[in-house]
């Protein structure tokens, strides 16, 4: 995204840890990475990956289960890898649970790539920041006819 010249925006969309004035962007997918489910699109970059989630959980089942990375510690419902405390070391059966979960979670991580190969997604946002969020609905929907589960008729 480029630069916003108004001073305000500017400081809205500015995040901290890319260094850059960025947009974030959410997918929740099936397990095994069978199917895209719900996109956020369109959030500032300061905009922490946990509090988008519990906006988006409210679209599910109370009981749903989820899984993510540590970006979502202290999410309800919501299984994460153990953190590793300062000066300390993970057991070896929270070492096993990380390496089980993350084996679960690689099928989404291949989603992410799949829609990373549209470098739109991952490179400088030109266009005007109001179309950015039909183009990334645009690369979910073909990643999804790319992995079968969008049917076209004829």
């Amino acid at each position: 995204m480029n630069r916003p010249s108004d001073n305000e925006k500017q400081k809205k969309f500015y995040s901290g840890k890319k260094k850059q004035h960025t947009l974030k962007s959410q997918l929740v997918g099936l397990p095994d990475g069978k199917d895209i489910i719900d996109v956020e699109v369109g959030f500032p970059g300061p905009t922490s990956d946990i509090n988008l989630f519990r906006g988006q959980q409210k679209k599910f089942d109370a009981e749903q289960e989820f899984e993510g990375d540590k970006g979502y510690q202290g999410g309800k419902n919501i299984t994460t890898p153990h953190k590793k405390k300062r000066n300390q070391q993970l057991n070896e059966q929270q070492i096993a649970e990380n390496k089980i979960l993350s084996s679960k979670r690689i099928f989404i991580e291949h989603l992410i790539r799949l829609m990373r190969i549209f470098q739109i997604t991952s490179q400088k946002f030109k266009l005007k920041s109001n179309v950015y969020k039909e183009i990334i609905l645009t690369v979910c929907g073909l990643v999804r006819l790319r992995i079968g589960t969008l049917v076209l008729r004829s």
